[in-house]
């Protein structure tokens, strides 16, 4: 399949980045003549995402990793059957921008505080339509659906056992959200707990995504990480918060 400009991340997994410093990531997975989607990115990326999915020969169903605005952003606008988590369908049927469980108040600066509320906001597409939902073990175009609870209740990765690809929403970050700054390269953190459905939880899923071993992870922003040595990587980022 042609791919266009878009980022080859492992054999059939293509990467569209997009939005604010091309910092939104959604994930295609080939799927006999057509794709799977995996998140959705910002409303933004609507018109991208739509003409990505073409070029990979249609997509057949989009897969959230959670329902949270800068993951849902688009879905409600390409025409695609969409399928969550059992645990985020009220998130992704609802029209809140901002999680209930989220609480602002603990991010330690005040500009990132302030200006979150805006960006969730700007990045949201509103309210999805849950077409179905997919679970732990299930399978999705050849990768096993993981439940990885924390950053919200139905957050998801997928994963391929065979070249130890992990497809993780925001089980992990490369970015400190406190301050919205860059993590130094190569490493990640636990998302801060402002944005948590349940913190403790949340650094139980990281450490599960390491004790996989994997190879390559490919979060919800940035860069994918790519190494031999991820699971001290990952042990490591359990503890940032």
């Amino acid at each position: 399949m042609y791919a266009g400009a878009m980022e080859r991340v492992a054999d059939g997994v293509w990467l569209l980045r997009g939005d604010l410093r091309k910092s939104m990531n959604i994930y295609f997975i080939e799927d006999g003549d057509g794709v799977i989607q995996f998140d959705a990115g910002s409303k933004a990326m609507t018109k991208k995402a739509r003409a990505a999915g073409e070029q990979l020969g249609g997509v057949k169903r989009i897969v959230l990793g959670h329902a949270h605005a800068d993951h849902r952003g688009a879905a409600p606008y390409l025409g695609t059957p969409v399928y969550c988590h059992p645990d985020d369908v009220a998130d992704a049927e609802s029209d809140a921008a901002i999680a209930p469980y989220m609480d602002l108040s603990q991010l330690p600066v005040a500009p990132v505080r302030w200006i979150y509320p805006f960006l969730l906001r700007r990045w949201d597409g509103g309210a999805v339509k849950i077409a179905g939902t997919v679970a732990e073990g299930d399978q999705v175009a050849g990768f096993r659906v993981i439940h990885f609870p924390g950053h919200a209740p139905g957050l998801i990765g997928l994963w391929r056992e065979s070249d130890r690809v992990a497809l993780v929403s925001d089980v992990v970050y490369q970015v400190d959200s406190a301050r919205l700054k860059p993590l130094p390269p190569g490493e990640v953190s636990v998302p801060h707990p402002a944005w948590a459905w349940d913190h403790a939880k949340a650094k139980q899923s990281v450490r599960r995504l390491a004790a996989l071993e994997p190879a390559v992870v490919a979060a919800g922003h940035a860069e994918p990480l790519r190494g031999e040595n991820l699971r001290a990587t990952l042990e490591r980022a359990a503890e940032k918060y």
